[in-house]
């Protein structure tokens, strides 16, 4: 890659993410690093600038005390600072503030003094740059070769789809599996839009995989085990329905860099393992997999989508994780718990969409508890299931605050999910931000 370069070192503290997204929206490409990256390693990315970011679990002692004398210019942020102070050198900067300080006037100011003053950046990171250039590598790097793109209908796997079609064509098979965890209709509905009656000339196959996962699934209730479950039983399918259609060298997933980042940096702290990252096995039946957007966040992935001429309606699509329901589901699988999920998400996902809300919200949806309450229905005593719901705005979708909902609209959903829903007796409404909070609740 060609573009100015600025490097973010991760001494802890998850904050490394949100500095990343105010770099990328200085149009300036940047990647995050665990804090032991290596001075060759940095020698061998070249970066403009380096910034160390910690927060306040860091680990307050650089790797290896030459890079503050290797010439580069370097940034402190909240704890990284700290790490700086004890240097006399007239390259260092400082940020003392959270980085949260970065959402006002006083806090961008100064990172973006960094980055075109000091480093002398000039925002050459475009997205259409992006675009052309991984085209060029994807078709170097399979030649004649067969890909299988796993297609779930999200956002990611869409673009991801998208974009090797116009780089291979025909040597893209696009595989969807059902594993039983997908929102009520979706199943269908991604059939509809990527299948033969669809918009896009694709090579598509769909698999019903799902009492193989319920399956494999059954009584496990560790959020880490089902991801990492989930993660392995995609590959599988992917290799049964390779061979099927011939040797296949390369898998295409629609991994992005929130997924890498929160799967883990080096010896950092692993918030979650993604299914298409942490979640994966040791060992594929591929040469290769392929990840064209993995250095991307949600937003760009957006950008990406929209200057490959995907409609609107499907690049803007509300988000919906790799594990489906899965995530959405505290404690053990079954049909039974997924079917009430199902209805109680379509049920809010209307009743958002009728009152035009939807577009406030960059996430929205049900998950079941492992809560059980009394109640009472129909006059009759219940014991049943709490269903909780969930509004989040972000824009990068590793800080969320929580969106606002009009009381009059939540009573009409609150009510439509207890008579409609069988199974259910109180619903729940989290408030509760990104961090501390995840947005999904596994």
């Amino acid at each position: 890659m060609n573009n100015e370069k600025i490097l973010i070192l991760d001494f802890g503290g998850h904050f490394s993410q949100f500095v990343a997204r105010k770099v990328r929206e200085c149009s300036v490409y940047c990647e995050v690093e665990p804090s032991s990256f290596s001075v060759e390693d940095i020698k061998n990315f070249n970066p403009k600038g380096i910034i160390l970011v910690g927060g306040q679990n860091s680990t307050l002692q650089l790797p290896d005390e030459e890079l503050v004398n290797l010439g580069y210019p370097i940034l402190g942020i909240c704890h990284g600072a700290k790490i700086l102070k004890e240097y006399s050198n007239t390259n260092l900067y400082y940020i003392d503030e959270l980085p949260s300080i970065l959402d006002e006037k006083l806090g961008s100011d100064k990172l973006f003094y960094f980055i075109f003053n000091v480093c002398k950046c000039t925002g050459d990171w475009k997205i259409k740059d992006f675009i052309d250039l991984t085209i060029t590598s994807i078709k170097e790097k399979v030649k004649n070769g067969k890909v299988l793109c796993a297609l779930s209908g999200g956002v990611d796997s869409s673009v991801s789809a998208v974009l090797l079609s116009k780089a291979i064509g025909k040597q893209l098979t696009c595989v969807f599996v059902d594993h039983g965890l997908l929102r009520k209709n979706e199943a269908e509905e991604v059939e509809n839009v990527f299948g033969k009656s669809g918009e896009y000339d694709l090579n598509f196959i769909k698999v019903d995989a799902r009492q193989r996962f319920y399956n494999k699934l059954k009584g496990i209730t560790d959020p880490e085990q089902k991801r990492k479950i989930i993660g392995e039983e995609f590959i599988r399918v992917f290799e049964e329905e390779a061979k099927k259609i011939g040797a296949v060298d390369f898998l295409v997933q629609g991994t992005i860099y929130p997924d890498i980042i929160e799967s883990g940096l080096g010896k950092e702290g692993v918030i979650k393992s993604h299914h298409n990252v942490g979640g994966l096995p040791s060992v594929v039946d591929f040469k290769e997999i392929i990840e064209p957007l993995k250095l991307l966040f949600k937003d760009e992935v957006r950008k990406v989508g929209l200057e490959l001429g995907i409609p609107e309606h499907l690049v803007y699509r509300q988000p919906f994780p790799g594990p489906g329901l899965g995530v959405r589901i505290i404690g053990d699988i079954t049909e039974q718990k997924v079917k009430i999920v199902q209805d109680a998400d379509y049920i809010y996902r209307e009743e958002i969409e009728k009152a035009g809300l939807n577009k406030q919200f960059s996430q929205y949806f049900a998950a079941l508890t492992n809560l059980k309450s009394v109640g009472v229905k129909n006059g009759k005593r219940t014991y049943d299931s709490a269903i909780a719901l969930r509004a989040i705005i972000t824009t990068d979708f590793m800080n969320a605050k929580c969106g606002f909902i009009p009381f009059e609209l939540l009573e009409v959903i609150v009510n439509r999910i207890i008579n409609e829903v069988e199974g259910v007796n109180r619903v729940l409404f989290d408030y509760t931000p990104k961090p501390p909070a995840t947005i999904e609740f596994e």
